[in-house]
């Protein structure tokens, strides 16, 4: 059977089920680490196509999808917390300015409490950071050739990326043999 384009006519799938939540919720966090708020958001969106394509309304199943987040936080598949403090680990690591690190956070639904928590006593990271972002760009020190001449480009750069102006200079007018990272 065709419909009116002559594309063959496929079954609607299956109804969403508090089982079917729960599987793919576990299918997304065995791939991901994942916020609370960003699993429900997954969950919507899984909800949301799969009755766009049943003609049903997806409304009725918000409180399906906040009991399967409830049920992986309880049983330890999801901590805000943690998941900040392994965000920000990973992300001063490359780089990340703590601006750069909140905005990303907040975008994944994280209590502003549990990123202040995690960024706290990170001050003396952020000109480690700094660096970091700096030799993986290679603006400043770690720039080949003349350095001069794109000095505010490489301040801009910093600037965009977050880092305040103070560290951004320190860094970006850093002699090359001074760095204590190598």
């Amino acid at each position: 059977m065709t419909d009116e384009t002559g594309k063959p006519l496929r079954k609607p799938p299956r109804q969403v089920t508090p089982a079917y939540l729960q599987r793919a919720a576990l299918a997304y966090l065995e791939r991901y680490a994942s916020s609370a708020e960003n699993l429900r958001r997954v969950l919507r969106r899984k909800v949301d196509k799969r009755c766009r394509l049943r003609g049903e309304d997806p409304a009725g199943f918000r409180d399906m999808i906040d009991e399967v987040v409830e049920k992986s936080i309880r049983s330890g598949l999801i901590d805000d917390a943690r998941y900040a403090e392994a965000r920000v680990a990973t992300l001063r690591r490359r780089g990340g300015s703590a601006r750069a690190i909140q905005a990303k956070l907040s975008a994944k639904g994280v209590d502003r409490t549990a990123i202040a928590a995690a960024l706290e006593g990170e001050d003396g990271d952020e000109e480690q950071a700094a660096r970091a972002f700096a030799r993986r760009r290679k603006l400043g020190p770690f720039r080949p050739g003349e350095r001069a001449p794109y000095r505010d480009k490489d301040l801009a750069a910093m600037a965009r990326a977050g880092f305040r102006f103070d560290v951004a200079r320190d860094v970006i007018d850093r002699d090359p043999d001074d760095d204590p990272d190598g």
